[in-house]
């Protein structure tokens, strides 16, 4: 690290550290001469392993904004490359992170958010439109600082990529988890100008909501979900800014630009109508307070009509034939009557799972009982908390193992705080003694696959591979040990195929064996030439795991042979 009172290149004298990340440290300096303040971003040598790599990302992004002149980009004035550390000096922005604003303050005015995502709009316009368009694919709100006249920059160009038109695609992850578009995972084509509105809509959410879209639940639901007061014009422009498919966003920043600047006119009635709902509860919360008294009498009665709706709306649920998200439906029915009983909630996951798919539909209804504040589901955990740490854990299931692939989100980071929280309630409880230990073996494995591309970059991955097969390994063991049902065991199997595949280099470079890949992969193979698929969903899955099987043996061939 640089000390205070260094100087640097005999112009630029540290004055503190001013920010620190994985990959680098970033300081305020001055020169004295000019009397002119700078930001001084240094990446060390010593003990660094992937300095080298971090070199040239940097090289590359000084590169970039060399040769870039706009008012919301910073100016890159000198480059230091010695035997000790590489270190560039850029214009120092006198203000604070979109980040930090959130954390002091919450959710930002829809008016300031529509305001600063045009300014953004208008910088992006700029990178794209150049000879060779400049792709940033790193838009959050930590890389977007607001200066005191209420003016953003954007900062941190060091994922951002020249376009190349080949129709290829992108070979690596870069970017952050939960602001970045599915193509910058790597095998979805290449990233392009449609992946920073991606980028783009996910920082408007979260400015919008304060609900960090890379953290618990992992998900960006509609924004009135969380403020129903924002804008339904607003939110369908971020729902089509996020959209797996590049080819269902707006196709351009203009497009996107243009849409903001007349979001209210795409309001429905329902945005209306919602605001004259809010005068009318006024007037009947004070008729409300008058029937208070007189509705006493009735509590006794009511407690017993009560019971008897419960179990018609759940004996209806069971028989009733139909869709699985009807019968769901009517199990949300009896939770808003009696949230403090376990029967709704074991029948609702009963019929989730019935027909291997947690469908977006069912997946809505869940956020219904999951509503009201957690009331709910606060109620049922005081009243049952066994019962609760069930269907904690029976959810969790839902979303690593059932969730509808088709919605272009992954349920995996979803059943994650599920898991924990199912965990936590287990306890030491003898009786609950597997379902808490697969808990704990899918929590670690999905922490673990998380941490994977940001450790990557770092170079603090060493190690982390061993731990994630073992969780991997764990998983399927105690599956074999007490078995959930077919779809659950298919689904466990396709995913240990899925990560020898692509780990496999790694997994042999932290010290799992070849007898532990290949005595997986023939286990596997045993399970489904002896396996009796029941319906199309599992069929297909035991196809997947076949043609998977033979993928896994060659990629994993490679290393070990």
């Amino acid at each position: 690290m640089l000390k205070t009172g260094t100087v640097i290149d005999g112009k630029y004298k540290i004055l503190n550290e001013i920010g620190h990340g994985g990959m680098s440290t970033v300081y305020l300096a001055i020169n004295e001469k000019a009397n002119k303040s700078w930001a001084v971003k240094e990446i060390r040598r010593k003990n660094n392993r992937h300095f080298e790599t971090l070199r040239q990302s940097m090289i590359v992004e000084t590169n970039l904004l060399k040769r870039l002149s706009h008012p919301n980009l910073p100016r890159v004035v000198d480059i230091i490359d010695n035997d000790e550390d590489f270190l560039i000096v850029m214009d120092y922005i006198d203000g604070n992170t979109l980040e930090r604003l959130i954390e002091d303050e919450g959710a930002q005015p829809q008016n300031k958010v529509v305001d600063w995502a045009l300014q953004l709009c208008d910088v992006l316009g700029y990178l794209h439109s150049q000879a060779v368009p400049v792709i940033y694919r790193d838009m959050k709100p930590s890389n977007i600082m607001l200066k005191a006249d209420g003016s953003i920059m954007l900062i941190d160009f060091g994922t951002a990529r020249e376009y190349k038109d080949t129709g290829g695609a992108d070979t690596a992850y870069l970017g952050t988890r939960g602001y970045a578009a599915p193509e910058q995972f790597g095998g979805m084509g290449q990233t392009d100008a449609r992946t920073d509105i991606y980028c783009l809509g996910a920082t408007m959410y979260h400015l919008l909501t304060a609900h960090n879209p890379s953290e618990p639940p992992y998900e960006m639901y509609p924004i009135t979900k969380w403020k129903p007061e924002l804008s339904d014009g607003l939110e369908k422009i971020i729902l089509k800014c996020t959209q797996k498919n590049p080819d269902n966003r707006y196709q351009s920043i203009d497009e996107l630009a243009y849409a903001l600047k007349n979001y209210t006119a795409f309001e429905t009635d329902i945005q209306k109508s919602f605001k004259r709902k809010l005068s009318i509860f006024a007037a009947l919360s004070c008729a409300a307070a008058a029937c208070a008294l007189a509705a006493a009498g009735f509590c006794i009665a009511a407690k017993l009509e009560l019971n008897a709706e419960y179990r018609a709306l759940l004996e209806k649920a069971i028989t009733s034939a139909g869709s699985e998200s009807a019968q769901c439906g009517l199990c949300l029915e009896a939770v808003r009557l009696a949230p403090q009983r376990a029967q709704a909630y074991r029948i609702f996951c009963d019929a989730a799972a019935y027909d291997g798919v947690f469908t977006p539909a069912e997946e809505r209804i869940l956020l219904d009982i999951n509503a009201s504040d957690g009331k709910y589901l606060e109620k049922f955990k005081k009243n049952d908390k066994k019962g609760y740490a069930d269907f904690c854990y029976e959810i969790g299931k839902l979303y690593r193992h059932y969730f509808d692939e088709g919605t272009g989100r992954s349920g995996k980071s979803n059943a994650l705080p599920w898991f924990e929280t199912a965990a936590l309630c287990y306890g030491n409880d003898k009786s609950y003694e597997a379902e808490y230990n697969k808990c704990l073996a899918y929590i670690e494995s999905e922490e673990l696959a998380q941490k994977a591309a940001a450790l990557q970059i770092e170079g603090n991955d060493e190690g982390m591979y061993q731990r994630y097969w073992d969780s991997l390994a764990k998983i399927k063991a105690l599956d074999t040990q007490k078995p959930e049902n077919a779809y659950v065991t298919l689904d466990i199997d396709r995913e240990l195929i899925s990560c020898i595949t692509e780990y496999a280099g790694y997994f042999s470079g932290d010290g799992v064996s070849v007898g532990e890949l290949f005595g997986m992969l023939d286990k596997i193979e045993s399970e489904v030439e002896n396996f009796t698929a029941d319906d199309e969903m599992q069929r297909v899955a035991v196809s997947d795991i076949k043609k998977g099987l033979y993928a896994a043996r060659k990629r994993a061939s490679a290393f070990y042979d």
